[in-house]
């Protein structure tokens, strides 16, 4: 998950000012067969799919699907970073509420999604609005820790994001946003067992996809719920692509809490990666 219950007391790292601009709108945003048009096919395939399954039963009392109601941003996220074939793909575990349930960005903290990441676009109301987790769109004040630490970590690394994002890129496993009646974020672990499978089982497919997709040659799950999933749905697959883990920024995990930064950095020079943003031709992908 993005984020957990322990960030949702934050304000933004950067204050909000003026107006939030929004994308042109296309004629259709993924008419076309480049690779950005593919991915957003395929998205949109998998949210057909999402949106008809059954009602959830409890503990869930609210479902936040942003790549409905927060397509305009994603769109514009996908457009501009995933132009060509990845050989990296960081892998979260599904929106938190102050993160891409926000913005419709993986991680999606606002300041580095608005400031950035320079994304930009309209954002509409989930159909049910939990009145303790609003949707304000790109100009929540509300910062998720999470995101916060992950593109400050990416943004440290590769001042410029088009560094960053010509060999990798960032996704969720699943993309629904689940709450309790009390505002309290559920993990997907939380839900029933059947509908859970289920949905499971979409996801899972759908990351095969996008791997097969991005011609992604290594997935770093960011927490070890992401990378299980990524473990089994890839193998199931039979797609022989190299899962590594990486530490979760969340401020749950004890460990990132004690200079989450330096460990990230320590991991993924472990894994190649920082080779790899530093264009030294590293080997992170199977390349």
């Amino acid at each position: 998950m993005e984020e957990s219950a322990a960030e949702t007391g934050g304000t933004a790292t950067e204050p909000v000012t003026g107006t939030v601009p929004v994308a042109e709108e296309e004629e259709e945003d993924d008419n076309d067969d480049d690779l950005a048009g593919r991915f957003l096919r395929l998205e949109r395939e998998q949210s057909a799919l999402l949106q008809a399954l059954p009602p959830f039963g409890e503990p869930v009392s609210h479902v936040y699907h942003p790549l409905d109601y927060a397509w305009e941003p994603h769109c514009d996220f996908v457009r501009r970073y995933c132009r060509t074939p990845k050989r990296v793909l960081f892998l979260g575990m599904n929106p938190g509420p102050f993160g891409m349930a926000q913005t419709g960005v993986p991680f999606g903290e606002v300041w580095h999604v608005r400031e950035w990441l320079q994304v930009v676009g309209g954002v509409k109301k989930p159909p049910s609005e939990h009145p303790k987790r609003p949707v304000l769109g790109l100009t929540c004040r509300r910062a998720e820790v999470s995101g916060a630490r992950f593109w400050g970590l990416v943004r440290t690394l590769c001042p410029d994001p088009h560094l960053f994002f010509r060999h990798c890129f960032v996704h969720n496993h699943c993309p629904l946003l689940f709450l309790a009646s009390s505002g309290r974020n559920l993990p997907p672990t939380e839900l029933p067992p059947a509908q859970r499978d289920l949905l499971m089982g979409l996801c899972d497919r759908a990351l095969t996809r996008t791997v097969g997709l991005l011609g992604v040659g290594l997935v770093v799950g960011v927490g070890r719920y992401a990378e299980r999933r990524a473990r089994r749905a890839l193998a199931a697959a039979g797609l022989t692509v190299r899962v590594e883990g990486l530490p979760h920024p969340s401020p749950r995990n004890p460990r990132a809490n004690r200079g989450w930064e330096e460990l990230a950095k320590a991991r993924l020079g472990e894994l190649g990666v920082l080779e790899l943003l530093e264009e030294k031709g590293g080997t992170a992908a199977g390349r």
